[in-house]
């Protein structure tokens, strides 16, 4: 399958540079996979259309400041770096948060020994190439920070880690407005963005209307964002990211499936977990989901068979990606397409701070 079956156009106008003037107040449209009939709404009447019993699953990560930007000792450039994640230490001696897999905009300049001076006299001295990506190129580099440095420096002295697409530097309302209300466990170094949409009243009137609500947690990193370079899909590996599933989870979950209640992740992340935590076939055939913690590296494309998720509510995601690939998996792609197509005709917002869809 090719990577270039999953493009369309977009007029660079909508895709949204700063959240809707409030929370929640995004339009919404609704999207039946078995038809690929859809119908314009708010997200504040989600409620609406979500029936009672259902479980809903939530990805309570918390997006992490983790975006920095350092000066090069020997030639005084700067260079923006976004942490996605810590490292072990390397001896019992060293600190922890001293070492850092991380993503840079210069990758191709970066020679192991090289230092950069940052806020509050912290020294990053590359060590090395991170991870590979398929095509044989690294993605990512290691960082060796002199102090160690932790959550508490990065909330000082990162920044917000908005997507290259918004192109601007993040601002005071994006501290608050780039996590979600129910974030819980810090560790992304992106949003998990369709829980963006909800406030608590929203949530208030899920729970009236019998709603189940439960949480996992998958750390967003390049694994979710890293575009696909590859001709084929089937050639692009997805680089490993770490979430958990709590027992209760597991509880509300299966007790869904015993009982013919259907399942609705929230966002692509709640159901790349859901789907790697899952063992076996389907509910009725012995499959279960897992509790613990785990990591995944799921690619999820047209040809894969769901076993976790029944519904999904998601943002509208970006040409070529992976993401698109997923919900072109879940509702079809040609349904998927055409939907993009109305969404693009009727000026809806795209990607982290836009709008949202609903596929049922």
């Amino acid at each position: 399958m090719r990577t270039d079956d999953f493009s369309f156009e977009l007029p660079e106008e909508l895709i949204a540079q700063h959240p809707a003037a409030h929370r929640g107040e995004s339009r919404l449209m609704i999207l039946d996979r078995t038809t690929g009939a859809w119908q314009h709404e708010m997200v504040s009447r989600l409620a609406d259309y979500i029936e009672s019993g259902t479980v809903m699953v939530f990805n309570d990560s918390r997006v992490r400041k983790a975006r920095i930007y350092g000066i090069a000792q020997d030639t005084g450039a700067k260079t923006e770096f976004l942490l996605l994640k810590r490292l072990p230490a390397a001896s019992a001696a060293e600190a922890g948060g001293a070492r850092w897999e991380a993503q840079t905009t210069k990758l191709r300049k970066q020679r192991p020994g090289r230092r950069y001076s940052l806020p509050e006299g912290v020294t990053a001295i590359v060590e090395g190439p991170g991870e590979l990506s398929v095509e044989g190129q690294f993605d990512t580099i290691r960082l060796h920070f002199e102090p160690a440095i932790d959550d508490a420096y990065l909330e000082r002295s990162g920044h917000v880690p908005l997507p290259l697409y918004i192109k601007r530097d993040d601002e005071a309302e994006d501290e608050e407005r780039y996590q979600t209300v129910y974030s819980k466990e810090i560790g992304s170094a992106a949003c998990p963005t369709a829980g963006l949409h909800f406030t608590d009243e929203l949530l208030a009137r899920l729970d009236e209307r019998g709603v189940r609500r439960t949480t996992v947690t998958l750390h967003v990193g390049l694994g979710t964002f890293l575009p696909v370079r590859s001709e084929n899909i089937e050639d692009h590996a997805m680089h490993e990211e770490e979430y958990t599933v709590p027992d209760a989870t597991v509880a509300e979950v299966m007790a869904a499936k015993t009982e013919g209640r259907p399942v609705l992740a929230v966002g692509t992340t709640s159901m790349r977990t859901l789907e790697s935590a899952w063992e076996g076939g389907l509910a009725g055939a012995g499959g279960r989901l897992r509790a613990g913690h785990g990591s995944t590296r799921i690619f999820i494309y047209p040809g894969y068979r769901f076993k976790a998720v029944d519904k999904l509510f998601t943002n509208f995601h970006t040409p070529k990606s992976t993401l698109l690939m997923l919900v072109s998996a879940f509702a079809g792609r040609d349904h998927i397409l055409s939907a993009y197509e109305e969404a693009v005709r009727e000026r809806y917002r795209f990607f982290s701070y836009g709008d949202a869809m609903l596929i049922k």
